[in-house]
């Protein structure tokens, strides 16, 4: 059974930093496993924030946290890490991380349908992570 549990969330003055983790379990092959970063906000859709296929180490973000959130994966522990700097009122979400298979097929699956939430197949229960002004 894939399992992925998220921590790190918490609560952080604006300006502030938080590192998210989101640990795999019931992957065979975790460089195999394509993970995405997302966040919903009361009253709005979930969306997509950072990706990173562990296959071929391609990575994606959303435009509204380039060049603040940074993704990385360490296989040796079967997690991907998600910094979150220079934190801002409008980050203040449930962040969840999620999985799907992209082994074979890295030549169709870009960036942008990596940070598309119909593409995956499991996910985590999510960690909040608020903001103060």
């Amino acid at each position: 059974e894939v399992q992925l549990v998220e921590s790190g969330g918490g609560l952080v003055q604006a300006g502030g930093s938080l590192r998210l983790s989101c640990t795999a379990s019931g992957l065979a092959t975790f460089d195999h496993w394509a993970i995405g970063w997302f966040r919903q906000a009361p009253g709005k859709e979930r969306e997509g924030v950072a990706c990173i296929s562990n296959s071929d180490g391609r990575i994606g973000y959303a435009d509204s946290v380039k060049d603040r959130f940074t993704i990385s994966s360490d296989s040796a522990k079967n997690t991907v890490y998600l910094q979150l700097n220079d934190l801002k009122p409008e980050d203040t979400a449930v962040y969840y991380c999620a999985t799907a298979g992209i082994i074979g097929l890295e030549s169709v699956v870009t960036t942008t349908t990596m940070l598309e939430e119909g593409w995956y197949d499991y996910w985590g229960q999510g960690t909040q992570v608020t903001v103060s002004s």
